[in-house]
């Protein structure tokens, strides 16, 4: 069973220096607005898949006062992973990262499977990079096993054909190389489209039954897959659809020099007794498809890899009533580690009692609060 048993946090975000030693089963970091408990998942999530979920711009992590002196921002985090210890180190210095890992593992996939946190800003929408990560995520776990490398080629793809289209405008352009760029482009895509349409119906099948356990039994969620290339029964089936869309929309590349269909195109859609989620949710319904569908992910990746991922909860309770949040806080607490963040513990601590740990964040400090008798 994989947990991290270690972070330590130095000049990051807004905490000078920080070691905390997060227990199997809940955590919760509670503290007012603005006081880092945020960076804190974002400091787990970043041990495991060796990115932020918060931004793109690595040195926005270095606290304001390091940075203005030239200093480094480090994380430190030790899990463990079948049963041996892994300590991984990711340092910022103001133009560079740095990584590393001890323990016999592969740094660039160094901690236990940690999914992105679901927050309180919550938005049911279509969004193709949205839809991008969730099914792409899933897929990667299963499907991308057998082809390795697909999702990486297609980016690759795409990144230089797009490059050609925008010198074709200016007749620079070797035929026979956009041809080329073409045929990795559609072959790559078309894995791709088939991985996330395999792993997408599986994943429905997880997220209809949380669903329906964290809100009403007759609410029947639906996920429905919408690649920008028609479907297909085979990985041929859609590399041939991919060819024939490319010739379609031929004259619009022309114009807009940027590639028109493909994964990075494609979308899903989320639906409750056949209404449209993204029209007609409520905030509240909003947010109880967006924890099932992430509880839906954890389901299958732990079904999948035979070990739960770390569940991450960023103040998602501000909006709820007792029940649901009672019921959120019952399903959590099965994993083998959940950290949760909040404004509020009162009624977090009502639900879980001593069965979880708490820690108050304030003032760029982090304390474990001793269990009361």
């Amino acid at each position: 069973m994989a947990r991290i048993t270690r972070l330590s946090l130095v000049n990051y975000r807004n905490f000078r220096e920080v070691d905390i030693a997060p227990p199997a089963g809940v955590s919760v970091f509670h503290g007012g607005n603005a006081q880092g408990k945020t960076s804190l998942l974002e400091a787990a999530y970043t041990l495991a898949v060796g990115r932020s979920f918060r931004t793109e711009r690595e040195r926005q992590v270095l606290n304001f006062d390091a940075a203005r002196d030239g200093g480094a921002a480090y994380i430190t985090g030790t899990a463990c992973v079948d049963g041996q210890s892994l300590t991984v180190v990711i340092g910022y210095q103001p133009t560079a990262r740095e990584s590393g890992a001890s323990g016999g593992s592969d740094a660039a996939s160094p901690g236990p499977a940690t999914l992105p946190p679901v927050t309180k800003q919550i938005r049911i929408n279509r969004q193709p990079a949205t839809a991008a990560g969730l099914v792409g995520r899933i897929a990667a776990s299963l499907f991308f096993r057998g082809r390795p490398g697909a999702l990486q080629r297609f980016q690759a793809a795409l990144r230089n054909r797009n490059g050609l289209l925008r010198r074709r405008r200016d007749g620079h352009v070797d035929p026979e190389e956009l041809q080329y760029w073409d045929e990795q482009l559609v072959q790559s895509g078309a894995v791709v489209t088939f991985g996330r349409s395999e792993a997408l119906a599986r994943l429905s099948v997880f997220a209809r039954r949380q669903h329906g356990e964290l809100g009403e039994p007759e609410q029947d969620l639906a996920l429905e897959y919408l690649p920008s290339v028609p479907p297909g029964e085979s990985v041929e089936d859609i590399a041939s659809a991919f060819q024939r869309e490319l010739q379609r929309v031929s004259a619009r590349e022309q114009a807009t020099a940027i590639t028109a269909v493909g994964p990075h195109r494609d979308n899903f859609a989320t639906s409750v007794n056949g209404l449209d989620a993204a029209s007609f949710a409520s905030r509240g319904e909003a947010r109880t498809i967006a924890l099932a569908l992430r509880l839906a992910e954890a389901e299958y990746l732990a079904e999948v890899r035979g070990d739960d991922p770390v569940i991450l909860l960023d103040d998602v309770f501000s909006e709820m009533d007792d029940r649901r949040r009672e019921r959120v806080l019952q399903k959590v607490a099965r994993y083998r580690q959940t950290l949760v963040t909040t404004t509020d513990v009162g009624p977090v601590r009502e639900a879980l009692g001593n069965s979880a740990a708490y820690f108050s964040v304030a003032d760029g400090a982090v304390t474990r609060e001793a269990s009361s008798a």
